[in-house]
């Protein structure tokens, strides 16, 4: 038996050796390819809109000759701005032909993702790369260089024909006021297509986007503002009869404008976390009370409340718009407890409250707004005294200056509380800049203005200048 089963191991062993020794078929040899030589049938492009669906140029190229059936040879045409090595190149890819057209607008399609202005003439390099559909075997043509001129394509929405844009609404720091606060509600002109700013806006409230300062005229709106998601952006379009719905929660935001395709976009920069001041003043109604806003979100809150003659004056702070979250009352010693009672104004008054969260801590500040500069009547030593009202929540006077002018304001006839102008957004700060410093923010010319205080959105104050 021993040698029966020996004597198969030998016959397996010689089947292996003999299938291994076998001799194969020879292999397929394919020969290589010529690098092909690419044509152009113009040497320049520079359309007008009206051409926009009409063939601007075609590309031509040599046959690389590979072995392989020609209809699977890949050719990509690659296009990129000259003397760059077709680093950032854009291309399209074609399949089994010898040439391809680009009709005026896909061509300009291109030219404006390369990064070039309208109307502006350039130089690009264009190149064919051929390979088998595997991409092996590529072979990089000549390239040509022409002179190309992009143009403006016919914008989906008209856009504002004197290069600005504003933002008025429920939902910024100026209200429904028109003309708006400038610069704290222009928008930055990109390019004549784009336009884009970082803005305050108030949660929950809405906005529309003016052509011109001051003019209701015109107007950018949407078609639908109950349209679900459109708070972050969608379609909008000239004279449409909706309001732009704005975020859910305040804070500051960046908007986008694009008019070629009527598209918008809002995105969230910076939300402030916020406390609510409701009392006898307005009716215990958490929902409509009063904000606190704290921008770092720190636990520091500050905000300004109106409180009018009449009632008890007392009131609480939630940390939400309702009475469902945790209510801060009066702990003594100006603390705040969830436990303590009603907190107290002395009386009437328009207050700036500041709560430390961190602490348990706050303050009441009774204040009257004024301006003080270097115009006629002030000096920087006398204060033009500012009225409030109350239906639009804000401060306002008049002064007359001559050029090179400054002024801040300032509450209580003090130095202790004054805001100014750091770097020309518009935006007010503690101890800022004076407002006319050029090298803060910017340089009042001579005239007579009007001139509006901002206090009333919590954590972003502003103002507007009218001159008359």
């Amino acid at each position: 038996m021993k040698n029966i089963f020996k004597g198969f191991l030998m016959l397996v062993s010689a089947a292996i050796i003999f299938a291994a020794c076998k001799k194969t078929d020879t292999l397929p040899y394919y020969k290589t390819g010529t690098a092909p030589v690419l044509s152009s049938d113009v040497s320049s492009f520079a359309p007008t809109p009206a051409d926009s669906d009409n063939v601007a140029l075609t590309f031509s190229w040599s046959n690389p000759n590979y072995a392989a059936d020609s209809s699977s040879n890949k050719y990509v045409v690659q296009i990129d701005s000259s003397g760059k090595d077709f680093s950032n190149a854009m291309s399209r890819t074609v399949t089994g032909t010898l040439s391809t057209s680009f009709i005026a607008k896909d061509f300009n399609s291109m030219l404006i993702a390369l990064g070039f202005e309208f109307g502006v003439t350039y130089s690009v390099d264009v190149r064919i790369i051929s390979s088998y559909a595997n991409n092996n075997d590529q072979k990089i043509s000549n390239a040509l260089t022409l002179q190309v001129t992009p143009y403006v394509v016919p914008a989906k929405v008209l856009p504002p024909q004197n290069g600005t844009l504003f933002l008025v609404g429920s939902a910024t720091a100026g209200g429904w006021g028109n003309p708006v606060p400038v610069p704290a509600q222009q928008f930055t002109k990109i390019d004549s297509l784009d336009y884009e700013g970082t803005f305050y806006l108030k949660g929950g409230q809405e906005f529309l986007m003016l052509p011109v300062d001051g003019d209701w005229t015109h107007k950018y709106a949407v078609a639908d503002k109950t349209v679900a998601g459109l708070n972050a952006g969608g379609d909008f379009g000239y004279d449409l009869n909706d309001n732009f719905p704005g975020p859910d929660a305040s804070g500051m935001y960046k908007i986008s404008v694009d008019f070629q395709h009527g598209i918008f976009t809002v995105a969230s920069v910076n939300l402030f976390s916020q406390l609510y001041v409701p009392g006898d003043y307005q009716g215990w109604n958490p929902g409509t009370a009063p904000a606190l806003a704290s921008p770092n979100n720190d636990g520091n809150y500050e905000g300004y409340v109106n409180v009018p003659a009449g009632g008890s004056y007392e009131f609480k702070i939630t940390n939400e718009p309702d009475w469902n979250g945790t209510a801060y009352g009066d702990g003594g010693g100006g603390t705040v407890s969830s436990s303590g009672g009603n907190l107290k104004f002395s009386s009437a008054g328009y207050y700036k409250i500041n709560v430390d969260l961190n602490a348990n801590t706050y303050s009441l500040t009774p204040t009257i707004w004024g301006i003080i500069g270097s115009f006629a009547g002030s000096g920087w030593g006398t204060d033009v005294d500012m009225t409030y009202n109350s239906g639009d929540n804000d401060w306002t006077a008049t002064i007359t200056v001559v050029d090179g002018d400054q002024f801040k304001f300032r509450a209580n006839h003090d130095w202790g509380l004054n805001y100014g102008d750091d770097d020309g957004t518009g935006k007010l700060v503690v101890n800022g800049g004076n407002i006319g410093d050029a090298g803060k923010n910017f340089s009042l010319s001579a005239g007579t203005y009007n001139v509006t205080l901002y206090l009333n959105n919590a954590g972003f104050y502003t103002y507007k200048l009218v001159k008359q």
